[in-house]
């Protein structure tokens, strides 16, 4: 059994939290630079001109990419033969997501109660995932997410009848429907299967993937081609403000499902689409 020191888990969930709001990853940095070369509207490219400058500025400074530092949403991925030391895993996640959002000086997001709306101070709680896997890794993903994307998601229960084409009616109509709110462009993620969370979650897990990475399934990869295709034919453009490139990718998530439902999320990140993973 490897242990990992409790303090270890906070100080590098902070640190993650830092970074993934501040430093864009390179996967995306690349495809605002591909969607500068094809997009044809000068507003248009004038906004990814700006997009590129804000997250290097945001990069160099250790800035915060948007005002708007998210919700933190951490995945853990436990190996068996781990054990935390010197206290409770849930707990160092939570305290490092409060020191990171406070010694980062990052935006507080959440309040403790959804009508009463008092903030809690310090971005916490986390929304933490947990997967038990072999071995004796911890990995952790930190992905700020923010609410004004977040607003774009939606959960359908679709007939089984639809089949393929209702599920891309439904996504191509959930982009269309948002338009400019979630800050374009974007990134889709899709979750089919499951029951009504496992699909959602699906949907937030799908925004995890490399951008320029596809589906392992050639059927749903063709699908991913096929979405961003017809998103991209809707002209929202950057910003909502009218151009070829709406979305720079689609990643679509599937599991089991019961014989009589068809369950569809679809979780709509923005430009900024932030996550940081580190393996202790």
């Amino acid at each position: 059994m490897r242990k990992i020191p409790v303090s270890t888990v906070r100080d590098t969930v902070a640190r993650l939290c830092i970074e993934a709001n501040c430093v864009l990853g390179d996967d995306m940095v690349q495809a605002l630079e591909q969607a500068l070369n094809i997009e044809e509207s000068e507003t248009g490219g004038e906004v990814i001109t700006q997009l590129l400058e804000n997250q290097r500025i945001a990069r160099q400074e250790l800035m915060p990419i948007c005002q708007d530092t998210g919700w933190a949403v951490v995945w853990v991925e436990i190996g068996s033969q781990v054990q935390v030391d010197g206290g409770e895993l849930g707990d160092a996640i939570q305290e490092g997501v409060a020191k990171g959002y406070t010694e980062g000086y990052l935006r507080k997001s959440i309040v403790a109660d959804p009508l009463r709306r008092k903030n809690t101070g310090d971005n916490t709680p986390a929304i933490i995932y947990y997967d038990i896997v072999p071995g004796d890794r911890l990995k952790i993903t930190v992905q700020p997410k923010g609410g004004g994307s977040e607003n774009m998601s939606e959960v359908k229960m679709l007939s089984v009848a639809d089949g393929a084409d209702g599920i891309k009616r439904f996504v191509v109509d959930r982009v269309w429907r948002s338009q400019a709110n979630p800050c374009p462009p974007v990134i889709v993620g899709v979750g089919i299967g499951g029951t009504i969370e496992k699909c959602a979650m699906l949907a937030k897990q799908a925004l995890l993937r490399d951008v320029g990475s596809l589906h392992p399934d050639p059927f749903y990869a063709e699908m991913e081609k096929e979405l961003l295709a017809e998103i991209n034919r809707l002209g929202i453009g950057p910003q909502g403000l009218g151009g070829r490139v709406t979305a720079l990718a689609v990643f679509i998530e599937a599991f089991p499902c019961h014989i009589a439902t068809m369950p569809c999320a679809v979780n709509i990140n923005c430009h900024a689409a932030r996550h940081k993973t580190a393996i202790l």
